[in-house]
């Protein structure tokens, strides 16, 4: 009888002689960037990718989004690997599309090409007929919430329930077959550590805002005028007052951006829109800081004598991990790097759409240190290929085959013992509900 660690050494050879095709995939990815919810490029080279390798294919689900199916023969939970296919917009990368602005500063290209070195792994000569049930090779668009307007007039045409990616996966059932997942995410780190685990996120929501103020000659009759620009930016200072009533543990973070800050110089600005996130450690959290934020955008347009219309709409919730499955990560982790270089995580402000998936199922989402610069900067960038993709892909590789081994006992273990927060419908509609839109005016 084949043993794990047999199986483990075969996956690891393999991965070995090919890994660098899924090198070479993450960086074709890095060199074509997209963002959320127009990743066409990046979807079709997962296809093809997938096609070399033998996997059944399914396209289109959230519009970019895919997965491939390996499916062992024999019955047994369906462990997913995911990976994100877009990537954010920072002017000045490196790496950025000259016209859209579009790089990947937060390493999504990687977490593509660690997918796919996981499955290259659980595709060697021997492992499958070990293992019991099925793998998942999901690829998902849409993880970086940025592009508010855009993804809003999606979900105005019916495109679109949600404007994150697993969101919509779930939404759409395309995760209802999954039991567990996994991903692996790059970071920069001061600590002497290859591997990250564990640790938890802010969960958070986002907020369009439009001032709405009257348009009149800003030099000959600003009087006749109300200014919406003034409007928001007393907003942002009421937001910036309430930061003392925010309990440290809560971690809130409140950043807005505006979007639109008049129609030219000589008129008064009588259309401002403005995005913020709301982020903090809990729900509740959330939405205690939420009514906060409201208060103070209600407050900038009375001020002035305008009105403004908040867009509320549900974001990303915190993460929990599923500690057996992290065990058997971490297990795998030190054997590669070595126990000195595998590290815990604690709490991180930014926020994930692996937190809702872990509302409902088992996961995990480990962190690669692999990069250089500050994450969704202009100097980000991916130094350690090797770490990044063919270790990354190991790794997990390794943990989907104690999963699915001896008949997949861990596996039906992990989904067991798991106490999920939520249903998907207790999730779906914790989500509708944070949907709402108001105007308020003098």
């Amino acid at each position: 009888m084949v043993t794990v660690n047999e199986i483990k050494v075969r996956v690891q050879s393999e991965i070995d002689c090919k890994g660098l095709e899924a090198v070479q995939v993450a960086r074709a990815i890095l060199e074509d960037p997209e963002p959320g919810f127009r990743e066409h490029r990046t979807a079709q080279r997962v296809a093809e990718k997938f096609r070399e390798l033998g996997v059944f294919l399914e396209g289109g689900i959230a519009i970019t989004g895919l997965r491939g199916i390996i499916d062992t023969g024999r019955p047994g939970p369906t462990v997913a690997i995911m990976g994100e296919l877009d990537s954010h917009i920072v002017p000045g990368h490196a790496y950025a599309n000259p016209e859209t602005n579009a790089a990947h500063a937060c390493g999504h290209h990687c977490q593509i090409g660690s997918m796919l070195a996981a499955a290259i792994g659980l595709l060697a000569e021997g492992v499958l007929e070990n293992l019991s049930g099925r793998i998942a090779l999901v690829a998902v668009p849409a993880e970086e919430y940025i592009e508010l307007e855009f993804r809003d007039s999606l979900r105005a045409k019916g495109q679109l329930e949600f404007l994150g990616g697993k969101t919509e996966f779930i939404a759409k059932g395309a995760l209802d077959d999954v039991d567990m997942a996994m991903m692996t995410h790059t970071i920069t780190s001061s600590e002497d550590a290859s591997i990250f685990i564990g640790g938890t996120n802010n969960g958070m929501i986002a907020k369009r805002v439009t001032f709405t103020g009257k348009a009149a000659h800003a030099g000959a009759s600003p009087h006749e005028g109300v200014n919406a620009l003034n409007a928001a930016n007393i907003a942002m200072s009421a937001i910036h007052a309430q930061r003392e009533t925010y309990r440290d543990e809560d971690t809130i973070r409140i950043h807005p951006i505006i979007t639109q800050g008049g129609a030219s110089v000589s008129s008064v600005p009588a259309d401002v829109r403005m995005e913020t996130f709301v982020r903090g450690k809990t729900i509740a959290a959330v939405l205690s800081a939420s009514e906060k934020v409201d208060r103070a955008l209600r407050a900038g347009a009375m001020a002035v004598g305008g009105s403004v219309t908040i867009r509320t709409l549900p974001g990303y919730l915190p993460i929990q991990h599923s500690a057996a499955m992290l065990d058997l990560y971490e297990s795998n982790a030190v054997r590669l790097v070595g126990k000195e270089n595998v590290v815990g995580l604690g709490h991180r402000t930014g926020s994930t759409d692996m937190g809702d998936v872990s509302q409902i199922m088992p996961v995990i989402h480990p962190y690669v240190a692999a990069s250089t610069g500050s994450s969704h900067g202009t100097d980000y960038v991916i130094e350690d290929y090797e770490l990044a993709v063919v270790d990354a892909g190991k790794a997990m590789a390794m943990t989907v085959a104690d999963l699915l081994a001896n008949d997949a006992q861990l596996a039906g273990e992990v989904k067991n013992q798991y106490h999920a927060p939520m249903t998907k419908e207790e999730y779906l509609f914790t989500l509708r509900g944070l949907f709402s839109e108001k105007t308020y005016m003098e």
